[in-house]
């Protein structure tokens, strides 16, 4: 019998709400048997902010998730060097896993986005991708997309860094665990000549 697994890429720098939302709602929408958050270590088309370390993200990721069954991490991208090229990162897993079924989630921006991703006709052999709106994104597309209608929660992770430097409130906009982690590890702690960038993968 074949596995069906959802991947949902990032940076989750840090992971919030949102990611939580859209990964459990593609899960039963699509009754897959596991949904993996799979941080990025070097997205082809993002600068990273240097004030969170690899550890760090994954260590927020880990305590989002721990409370979910059905959810799990997934650190093929963090343990290879050099740009997360998604293409790169679904060949590996597929013959890691030569009876899994892969479903690679995104969101409208990425959707947009997909004429420009690395190998994208070859990725589309290999992939279903499965798509969820976002506000201000269409979801039109050439390419075969699977779309999912999910709560339309758009958060930007910039903000978020930015309330976490100024000691604003994040409650409601990430799990309480991964607030305590920040506040514990004295994470996005303001430091001059460093600018976030807004999520750009692949």
């Amino acid at each position: 019998m074949r596995k069906k697994v959802g991947l949902l890429g990032g940076t989750f720098n840090p992971p919030h709400v949102g990611h939580l939302i859209i990964a459990n709602e593609v899960l039963e929408a699509l009754e897959l048997d596991e949904v993996r958050f799979m941080p990025n270590k070097t997205p082809p088309h993002k600068q990273m902010d240097e004030r969170v370390s690899e550890e760090d993200r994954i260590g927020m990721l880990s305590v989002a998730i721990d409370n979910h069954p059905k959810f799990q991490l997934e650190l093929i991208e963090m343990e290879r060097n050099g740009k997360s090229y998604t293409y790169d990162t679904i060949k590996l897993l597929k013959e890691r896993e030569p009876k899994t079924d892969f479903y690679f989630i995104i969101g409208g921006d990425m959707i947009e986005y997909l004429p420009k991703w690395y190998q994208i006709d070859k990725l589309c052999q290999l992939v279903t991708f499965v798509g969820v709106r976002r506000p201000g994104y269409s979801v039109e597309t050439s390419y075969p997309v699977r779309l999912i209608d999910t709560p339309e929660i758009h958060l930007s992770s910039s903000l978020l860094r930015e309330k976490a430097a100024t000691n604003g409130t994040l409650r409601y906009l990430l799990p309480d665990q991964v607030i305590a982690y920040i506040k514990e590890n004295q994470l996005y702690e303001p430091r001059t000549g460093i600018t976030d960038c807004e999520r750009a993968d692949h």
